[in-house]
């Protein structure tokens, strides 16, 4: 079953998990599923929260994955600074992870998004 969610897609919620996402991906960081709690006022801890963040990420990733970009949300992490399970079944369920392990399969979507999303510098 799709997380997509053309309701999610269109919320105030989801335009700011989704600038989270970019800006951190710009330095070449991660957020915290807990800084994304943060942004959107959410509880920091607990089902409400980890059940919010995870179905706005789900709808970022399946939009990105329909826009042929890396999955963003696997710069989302939990507090051990790995994504959670719902980010590689998520992988699975659109065939982007087949035969690599999760880490190996996290590490590139990592690559891919750092050079999707990078700074452009112009000399001027």
């Amino acid at each position: 079953m799709s997380n997509y969610d053309l309701e999610v897609k269109e919320s105030v919620e989801y335009y700011l998990v989704y600038s989270a996402l970019i800006q951190a991906a710009r330095h070449r960081g991660t957020v915290t599923y807990q800084e994304l709690a943060h942004v959107l006022g959410l509880p920091l801890r607990g089902s409400f929260m980890g059940k919010r963040i995870g179905k706005i990420l789900g709808t970022v990733s399946e939009n990105e994955i329909k826009h042929s970009r890396p999955m963003l949300s696997a710069i989302a992490v939990n507090v051990e600074g790995k994504p959670g399970g719902g980010f590689f079944d998520l992988a699975r369920e659109h065939g982007q992870l087949t035969t690599q392990s999760d880490d190996e399969f996290w590490q590139e979507q990592k690559k891919q998004i750092y050079h999707t999303w990078q700074q452009q510098f112009t000399n001027k």
